[in-house]
């Protein structure tokens, strides 16, 4: 099968599926493995898609979002690892801000212990906080329906009423070059306060999310450490290039 050949069906599997392991396209297409390999690294190239761990995935559209029941069991026991190592990082009594998203609510069972103080933006955290009478403060704002969160400058003026000692955000998109980023510019100023009113940042990230960037920017990524699974090497890798930035990974 001539190259082109491949590349066409490569990305045709990916269009249907979104994902395609390595070892399925050595089956299908009946070539090497380094084949295979060299295929996806020239589509990379191309900007037609992502390298992943074991395999490859479409580049994520800059301005679409999931919704959060379609996060909600992506990749989860990687979000459960990198949560409890972000919880590592909290002192007794912080005052932490925990974004909206399904990574940061893995969170919430390690703060019990902690005695924090948390403001959050994240509808979906508040039941979970509440069982554990975790002492709260919901941001005043609008309602973002698709993914729980509460958004707007109305949130905005609330938020910079405070300071914290802490904050753990999720993003859409990673990238050594283009910085953090996420789908919608409201929730991209929200993120980006949030970072402003802290001692420390951390963003909490799956490695699907690396060497990606989505339509709205938030910060550099020396602006925060980046904690994520240990299935993204080559795209943690470049990130480490820049000595500013720090990248903590659960393996």
């Amino acid at each position: 099968m001539l190259t082109t050949e491949r590349h066409e069906f490569i990305i045709s599997i990916l269009k249907k599926h979104g994902t395609v392991k390595l070892q399925e396209l050595v089956d299908q297409l009946q070539a090497s493995e380094s084949t295979i390999r060299r295929d996806l690294v020239q589509l990379e190239e191309m900007k037609l898609l992502k390298r992943v761990h074991g395999g490859a995935s479409l580049l994520q559209r800059k301005g679409l979002e999931p919704t959060t029941i379609e996060k909600q069991n992506k990749a989860r026991a990687e979000k459960q690892l990198i949560a409890k190592r972000a919880s590592s990082y909290i002192e007794k009594n912080d005052c932490i801000y925990l974004d909206a998203g399904t990574t940061t609510a893995e969170m919430i069972p390690f703060l019990k212990e902690k005695n924090v103080t948390v403001m959050t933006n994240g509808l979906m955290h508040i039941p979970k906080l509440i069982e554990l009478e975790i002492k709260t403060v919901l941001v005043g704002g609008t309602i973002k329906f698709s993914t729980n969160a509460v958004i707007g400058s109305n949130a905005g003026q609330f938020l910079n009423e405070y300071r914290f000692d802490k904050c753990f955000l999720g993003m859409n998109g990673i990238h050594q070059e283009l910085g953090f980023t996420t789908p919608d510019p409201e929730e991209a100023l929200l993120k980006k306060l949030a970072i402003s009113l802290s001692n420390e940042t951390y963003v909490l990230c799956d490695s699907s999310k690396l060497n990606e960037a989505t339509f709205a920017k938030v910060a550099d990524v020396s602006d925060a450490i980046i904690i994520t699974d240990g299935n993204g090497e080559e795209a943690v890798a470049q990130l480490q290039k820049n000595p500013k930035v720090k990248v903590v990974t659960t393996s």
